[in-house]
């Protein structure tokens, strides 16, 4: 892959896009109950890139759509829910939220594996797979660390 290639430069990015989940999740176990200040911070942090995450996640569907036409509701609400579930995790307390996200991430790529081959997308799937198994796991981690 050369620079100038825009999916090898998309998957650099993506996997890029991890540093934050899996930080966040090792300095929540690091800090632990030692700084509370920090401990909130740290994991209010993380809460907010996956809330983030998962609204782009779900914007991916409508452009998508639009771009390809795809018939349907579907991708439309899918896309607006993930934005609300994300923002929800982003209220709810670490422990919760977190957790919620990790889930969320699940049903992203659950919805992805159903949507993207009907949007002519299906070969991003397999990155798809690998960036959910990662910043899922970080949230649970993370939760679980909260």
């Amino acid at each position: 892959m050369s620079a100038a290639d825009p999916r090898g430069v998309a998957h650099r990015l993506a996997y890029a896009g991890l540093i934050p989940f899996v930080a966040g999740c090792a300095l929540i176990w690091l800090i632990g109950g030692r700084d509370l200040d920090q401990h909130a911070f740290v994991s209010l942090a993380l809460s907010a890139y996956a809330g983030l995450v998962i609204a782009f996640l779900g914007g991916i569907h409508w452009g998508l759509s639009f771009a390809r036409g795809l018939p349907g509701r579907q991708p439309f609400v899918w896309g607006v829910s993930a934005a609300l579930l994300g923002w929800l995790g982003v209220l709810m307390s670490p422990y919760a939220g977190l957790a919620l996200h990790g889930g969320v991430l699940i049903a992203c790529y659950a919805m992805d594996r159903r949507i993207y081959p009907q949007l002519g997308a299906a070969d991003w799937l397999t990155l798809r797979f690998r960036l959910t198994a990662v910043s899922s796991l970080s949230c649970f981690l993370a939760a679980a660390g909260s």
